[in-house]
């Protein structure tokens, strides 16, 4: 069974920056969001696509996570039928303790920038850079799926 092990921070500098080696645009929409924490996502760059499903685990920072590539167009057709999207773009970073990606949201969740980790095990040690603010992997209310469902740029 896949698992995706992550740690997300907000971002509060752009320290980050010279650290970038690639950034790509994603569009992704939300198929299926269960009140269990289940998503069905469809996620869009530009040459690649994806079907991913998702759903909780015990612990915070660990998910179950299924991925499939697939056809750009019928992703493209997908996504136009997701009631629930989101923009971003995804900067990948050169930095040691994980794969790093900063992700810079778009239309209704700018300016909102959240940082990511991805991590071989749940207690893994990482060096936590000084352009990460408050850790917020338990917060739900700020994964990609409830921002999708709830933009950033909606809260009082």
């Amino acid at each position: 069974m896949g698992l995706e092990i992550e740690r997300r921070f907000f971002v509060i500098n752009d320290g980050w920056q010279p650290l970038v080696q690639r950034s790509e645009p994603l569009q992704q929409g939300y198929l299926s969001q269960g009140s269990s924490g289940f998503t069905v996502r469809v996620r869009c760059s530009a040459e690649e696509a994806w079907l991913t499903l998702k759903a909780p685990t015990a612990d915070v920072v660990v998910r179950h996570e299924f991925e499939l590539a697939m056809p750009h167009g019928e992703a493209k057709q997908l996504l136009s039928l997701a009631p629930c999207k989101l923009q971003k773009i995804r900067h990948h970073l050169h930095l040691a303790g994980g794969d790093w990606v900063v992700d810079v949201f778009e239309g209704e969740n700018s300016p909102l920038i959240i940082a990511e980790v991805e991590l071989t095990a749940a207690d893994s040690n990482i060096n936590i850079p000084d352009w990460c603010g408050e850790e917020i992997s338990d917060r739900g209310d700020l994964s990609n799926a409830a921002l999708a469902l709830n933009p950033w740029g909606h809260r009082t």
